[in-house]
Formats: structure tokens, sequence, C-alpha cells
């Protein structure tokens, strides 16, 4: 069931920005700190049509850019596997508490799309 934002990330996107959580899998390719291309598997943490945010290994610096490659549920295609291919820049890495190794990272996508809860 999708919820509303965390108020961290309605602060980064704007108040106006409504956004859901979503646990979907996942995939992050880009180029890390470290100036290598990687690709690393995830879980959505959040989305809305600004921005998304995703927790990853892999070293990334602000102002990067990502392509995520999101599996979207089968509900929504009849059966068939569909995925949102999106581009974005990172905004903001935080640290997570107790992991030394990854990383939330906030990205605000180049183009733009719609996602409306059911009820709207």
């Amino acid at each position: 069931m999708a919820t509303k934002i965390p108020v961290n990330d309605m602060d980064l996107m704007g108040p106006k920005n409504q956004g859901f959580t979503f646990p979907l899998p996942t995939q992050v390719e880009g180029m890390n700190a470290k100036g290598r291309d990687f690709t690393e598997e995830t879980v959505l943490t959040f989305i809305s049509h600004e921005g998304s945010s995703f927790c990853l290994k892999n070293p990334i610096q602000v102002g990067s850019r990502l392509k995520m490659i999101v599996d979207l549920p089968e509900k929504l295609s009849e059966g068939e596997p569909l995925k949102l291919v999106i581009r974005g820049r990172v905004a903001k890495v935080e640290a997570l508490s107790g992991s030394h190794q990854a990383q939330r990272v906030t990205i605000i996508f180049d183009s733009k799309y719609i996602i409306k809860p059911e009820d709207a």
C-alpha cells in the first residue's frame, strides 16, 4: 500500500509534492564517486513525479547523473512485465545510521511524468 513521502524527501522536493513509498525492485546505473561505472540492485524507497530515493552501497556524489530501472507491479500491465526507465541528477546523499557502507540517495528526474494515487 502506498503512503505519503517522508518529511525529509518532501522538504527536498517541495511542500506541494506528493509521492509514495513503494518497495519495488530497482536497478541503478551510473558513475560512482571513484569515477567507475556501476550497476547496483536496490529497492525503491520513495517516488514522486519530481524525484526518487533509494539506498546504494556505491559511493555517489551530489550532481552525478543516474539511471533507474524500476520493475513495475504486474497488475499494472495485465501480467506483462513493465519497467520504468528514468534518469536524474543526485540532489542529496545521506549516510544511513548503523551502516558505514550504504547511503540514501535522492535524485531529481531530468524528465517529468505523473504518478497518481487510485483515489485522486
